[in-house]
């Protein structure tokens, strides 16, 4: 891969492939089928798909710790097959198993952590990023004696020792609970303030909606979406019409060409595709249909929405 082609990309990886070979009890498995994906520098990209779809294969391909079987990948302009010392200092990878030395404290394992990256000890930053994580007052406690939530926060640490200008999450809050959580985005929002590129896998989809700009779906080895979340939400073509209506209904009225359902809360719920009917059109079939209209609201479809459609029920 020509790097300079790519200079504005944190990640460019092109028809990228791998095959894990067959084993007595496996057949080969090809979990990346000719992947196309491009990480703009300084985004907040988000990189989804259902268990087993590819996603963990790619990053550890970019991590070093799983050789690709086609393909070109560069990290910050670094082609990762000659360039690998440049791609793995490009990078802070947050994987998504809690793997660490129970028997150091946080400040002993970033330290550690900064040496093997070769910081200097004058320009390390341990206690710096300790207190931006809530981990200040655990600095000499031993990692055995942290919670779950606080494991997941060192693992962060420890992948900003050497102040890399990408910042890779794997599923970072799974067990965090909501103040840590929140500490937790707010630490990777000031990073990305800062100019760093982060790229999140998670299954909490509306944290992925919230905080990514660009999103990708990766669905049994092929990225089946990319584009900016806005986009990407929007080309649902989907939304639901909810009325409140000023007397009971109990059964759904017709109201063709379109259907309706009567919530459990006594609403009318009348899905729609903006790109073929207008709400003006809805409410004429609603009056023609005699009930009155005390109140109504539009709900929009979401990142959940989208990814159950591109994934699960393209299954079906």
């Amino acid at each position: 891969m020509e790097t300079t082609e790519f200079r504005d990309y944190a990640i460019a990886a092109r028809g990228v492939r791998k095959t894990y070979a067959a084993s007595k009890k496996a057949s080969a498995k090809e979990a990346l089928k000719g992947i196309d994906l491009f990480v703009p520098q300084g985004s907040i990209f988000g990189l989804l798909g259902p268990n087993g779809a590819g996603k963990s294969t790619f990053i550890n391909i970019l991590a070093g710790l799983v050789t690709k079987t086609a393909g070109d990948i560069a990290v910050w302009g670094f082609d990762i097959d000659r360039h690998g010392r440049q791609v793995r200092a490009a990078l802070g990878i947050v994987p998504q198993e809690i793997n660490m030395d129970v028997f150091f404290t946080p400040k002993e394992a970033l330290e550690i952590q900064a040496g093997l990256y070769g910081v200097p000890k004058g320009q390390r930053r341990t206690m710096e990023i300790l207190s931006a994580l809530g981990l200040a007052d655990k600095s000499d406690a031993y990692v055995r004696q942290l919670s779950g939530g606080m494991k997941r926060r060192l693992l962060v640490a420890k992948a900003m020792v050497h102040s890399p200008p990408i910042l890779i999450l794997d599923e970072p809050t799974a067990g965090v609970d909501i103040e840590l959580r929140k500490q937790l985005w707010d630490y990777v929002l000031e990073l990305h303030a800062a100019g760093v590129t982060i790229v999140l896998t998670t299954h909490y989809l509306e944290e992925a909606q919230e905080l990514c700009k660009e999103i990708a779906i990766i669905h049994e080895g092929n990225v089946v979406a990319c584009e900016p979340t806005e986009k990407l939400i929007a080309s649902l073509d989907r939304k639901t019409l909810m009325i409140t209506p000023i007397d009971e209904v109990t059964a759904p009225p017709d109201l063709a060409p379109f259907s309706s359902e009567v919530t459990p809360d006594g609403r009318l719920a009348i899905p729609y595709q903006p790109s073929k009917a207008q709400v003006a059109a809805i409410l004429e079939r609603v009056s023609h249909a005699g009930i009155g209209v005390k109140d109504l609201t539009t709900v929009e479809s979401d990142l959940e929405d989208v990814f159950l459609e591109l994934t699960y029920r393209q299954d079906g």
